[in-house]
């Protein structure tokens, strides 16, 4: 993966996703314990967020497997809270979740851009892109008439997270930026389906929590960090 830079201009696209922009890199690599989960190559497949249209995918939040005659879902919206895990969980179950009979991918797409700071050198706006079902395999997913919902199982500060901040707690304080891990289940149905399908899912966000502003999203780490 991409080396280590500070240099906004310098970055190369798929570095700025996987260091969540230079800004965000300079607050982590001070916490250097958190620096590594960073820098790793690719996404594990519990990241993974485009499935094909016969298997689980992104879901909701805490709710059961929505049947065949459940009312359509609305698009998410962001929850004012200034707690980056309760943030950090309200985001993964955001990012889980679709209703193709409810709206259109660019729909979802607008939705969920509009958790993510408004800071432009924080934000990182490919990584959620990128967790989101592509425009092909969304047009196959709505001729099912899928749909996706997620229970949020917990979320916590990854240890190396917690430990870099014990060594040095002013570091949180240029950003205010926080890694949160959640894990939880995802659960989808699509028609003619009759138990539907469901796994585990688990993954590392960067939430900002600047004080006196409630949190917003930075971005989804390019792995999941225990």
């Amino acid at each position: 993966m991409a080396q280590h830079s500070t240099h906004p201009g310098g970055a190369s696209r798929v570095r700025r996703r996987a260091l969540l922009g230079t800004a965000v890199l300079a607050v982590l690599v001070a916490l250097a314990g958190l620096a590594a989960y960073l820098t790793r190559e690719g996404r594990s497949p519990s990241d993974t967020a485009s499935p094909p249209p016969s298997s689980p995918t992104a879901s909701s939040s805490h709710a059961a497997p929505p049947g065949p005659h459940t009312r359509p879902r609305a698009l998410p919206v962001p929850p004012k809270t200034h707690d980056p895990i309760t943030y950090g969980k309200a985001a993964a179950a955001a990012l889980w979740s679709y209703d193709t009979r409810a709206y259109s991918q660019p729909e979802l797409r607008k939705a969920l851009r509009g958790w993510l700071t408004t800071e432009s050198n924080y934000a990182d706006l490919a990584s959620v892109d990128q967790a989101i079902p592509s425009a092909v395999l969304w047009k196959e997913m709505a001729a099912n008439k899928q749909v996706a919902t997620a229970k949020i199982n917990e979320g916590h500060f990854p240890h190396a997270f917690t430990q870099a901040l014990q060594d040095n707690p002013g570091a949180i304080t240029e950003a205010y930026v926080y890694a949160v891990t959640v894990s939880g289940k995802q659960s989808i149905r699509w028609k003619g389906s009759a138990a539907g399908g469901a796994e585990s899912r688990s993954t590392t966000l960067a939430v900002q929590c600047r004080p006196n502003h409630p949190c917003a999203l930075v971005g989804v780490m390019p792995s999941v960090a225990p």
